[in-house]
């Protein structure tokens, strides 16, 4: 099993609205160090991910976006091991903190092992279940301002 660190180029049209955040963000909250992020699990003696986990750093925090490993995977502390490595660097790269969703059906116990605290519920979305989005400070702070 290799784990590699992929940071691979925006496309132009992340490039378009990257310049256009910094532009019109840049005065407020200074410059904005977006960055993707990204964690490939390969299997060995395979060239193709098995699977992952994909974000990126902007304004100090870290957005995971997708994180998914085959259920062969998982449950053997791969995925906690993944997202530590994120948050490690996310950390290096100036971050305060993390923020991702989940659903209802999906893995919020897992993030919660891993110190992720639910700051938001979206009700049946999608219909019939509920979306939560959960944080976790990286830099030690515990209170966090409205």
């Amino acid at each position: 099993m290799r784990i590699v660190l992929s940071e691979a180029e925006q496309t132009p049209l992340e490039d378009v609205l990257v310049a256009g955040f910094a532009s019109y963000n840049g005065p407020f909250i200074g410059p904005h160090g977006y960055k993707p992020l990204r964690l490939m699990v390969f299997r060995d003696g395979e060239d193709v991910p098995a699977g992952g986990i994909h974000g990126y750093c902007y304004a100090a925090w870290l957005h995971v976006l997708m994180f998914w490993l085959p259920e062969d995977l998982r449950r053997d502390g791969l995925g906690a091991q993944l997202l530590r490595r994120m948050e490690e660097e996310a950390r290096a790269r100036g971050c305060v903190g993390a923020y991702l969703d989940t659903l209802s059906f999906q893995a919020r116990p897992f993030y919660e092992k891993q110190g992720y605290t639910l700051f938001g519920t979206l009700p049946d979305n999608p219909p019939g279940h509920s979306r939560y989005f959960m944080m976790k400070r990286l830099d030690g702070e515990t209170h966090v301002p409205a």
